[in-house]
């Protein structure tokens, strides 16, 4: 995985290399994964590389909630009368 000025660290080291797989399916589901050279983006413009953040935040915030849903106990419905 190329390093270069990145200064970002993630939180849980361990994730490293499930993140960069993430990544990759993301720019996959955006179309760019023709566009990657190896691992080099330097080709790829910010508006590209910021889809590929912008489904992966959007990605995450889903399981996210999905999560908290399947935490949560199940609310029965209930109606209500306003006065």
């Amino acid at each position: 995985m190329g390093q270069g000025q990145k200064s970002n660290k993630l939180l849980v080291p361990e994730a490293s290399r499930a993140m960069y797989q993430f990544k990759y399916e993301m720019a996959n589901e955006v179309g760019i994964q023709n566009q990657i050279q190896g691992d080099y983006w330097g080709y790829i413009s910010s508006r590209d590389c910021g889809a590929v953040g912008g489904a992966m935040v959007r990605r995450m915030i889903q399981a996210y909630q999905q999560n908290l849903v399947s935490q949560s106990p199940q609310a029965s419905p209930t109606t209500t009368t306003l006065r």
